[in-house]
């Protein structure tokens, strides 16, 4: 069994004009079941090593509360440095223990609130269902083309209460409907939401998807007051995410009638610009 794990960063509904939020990015970290321990342990042994060999009390890894100006809540009151050095010790953990990571990035600004001409069962005008819908797509070929032919896969997602039918939909109607040759039956036919205070890989996830949307922000000249530590700082991050994705191009659907969906997939997604590491000196 092969675990996917989804975690969101700027989803703001409806709400597609938000400065603050200009895109949203959806992905995490992928394994197989026999590898979760020894990651799950690792992931602990660096937070507990970092807060001097004890965790605080129901501490939970928000990647927010870490990168924030000034640190929130357990972080608050460390420095800076401490704490981007923390970031990247557990993003490294991708290189030690080689697992994969998934994302997509939407463009807010780009999308189509009018449904974009598109007849689906969800609204392509919510960025989260277009990328959930995508990543599905992602794990399928992944899992048929990459892990053989007796592997199987399930998404864990954190619970977002607010898009719960919407997801049930999505996966049933990808597992069960349409042609024979196009369904999901590589991936288990529920979707399993999670507490992301219980679940580790959950928290990784989050840490992955909120550097990789905050470096395709800089790139993308969503964030040009930003210091230049920082765009730096975020590029280092995304160069070890970027190296351990296992798409790094969208992969289209190939139904009969899906063109268009695939067209304004690749309109509104976003990736990093030519020659990136270049340009950062990576």
């Amino acid at each position: 069994m092969h675990f996917f794990y989804l975690d969101e960063s700027g989803d703001t509904g409806g709400d597609l004009s938000t400065l603050e939020q200009p895109i949203m990015t959806l992905g995490g970290v992928n394994l197989r079941d026999e590898g979760w321990n020894k990651t799950h342990v690792e992931f602990n042994k660096i937070i507990q090593r970092w807060f001097g060999g004890h965790l605080p009390d129901d501490f939970e890894l928000h990647a927010s509360e870490l990168l924030s100006r000034l640190g929130r809540n357990h972080f608050y009151g460390h420095s800076m440095e401490s704490r981007t050095s923390l970031a990247l010790d557990l993003l490294k953990l991708l290189d030690v223990r080689k697992h994969g990571v998934h994302l997509i990035t939407i463009d807010k600004s780009k999308v189509d609130n009018t449904h974009c001409g598109l007849s689906l069962n969800f609204n392509p005008s919510r960025p989260y269902l277009l990328a959930f819908d995508y990543l599905i797509t992602c794990f399928n070929w992944h899992v048929k083309k990459k892990l053989g032919v007796s592997a199987r896969a399930m998404i864990i997602l954190d619970r977002k209460r607010c898009y719960e039918r919407d997801i049930e939909k999505i996966t049933r109607c990808r597992r069960f409907e349409g042609p024979q040759t196009h369904r999901t039956i590589r991936i288990c036919e529920f979707s399993y939401p999670v507490d992301s205070r219980k679940n580790s890989m959950i928290q990784f996830s989050d840490l992955i998807i909120l550097c990789a949307k905050r470096f395709l922000e800089i790139e993308h000249n969503y964030r040009t007051n930003w210091p230049e530590e920082a765009k730096h700082f975020y590029a280092k991050c995304y160069s070890i995410i970027h190296d351990h994705l296992i798409r790094k191009t969208l992969i289209p659907r190939d139904e009969r009638g899906l063109s268009r969906l695939n067209n304004y997939l690749k309109a509104v997604s976003l990736f990093p610009k030519r020659q990136w590491k270049i340009r950062y000196n990576l």
